[in-house]
């Protein structure tokens, strides 16, 4: 078989398989890169919570 013989169905198919892995790593980036926004985030986020803590107990809310 030579590379002229190939079929434009295989062709097809290898183009359409490349391009649902290009897809499915540009979505697993995308998914990767909100989780670490999240964990960037996690120390601002715990001091929030903290200081709404301390306010509701001082405020008798707890």
């Amino acid at each position: 078989m030579t590379r002229a013989e190939i079929d434009v169905d295989d062709l097809l198919k290898i183009v359409l398989g490349l391009a649902v892995v290009w897809l499915l790593l540009e979505i697993l980036g995308t998914v990767l890169d909100l989780t670490f926004a999240l964990l960037d985030a996690l120390p601002t986020l715990i001091v929030v919570v903290i200081v709404v803590l301390i306010a509701l107990r001082l405020a008798d809310r707890i």
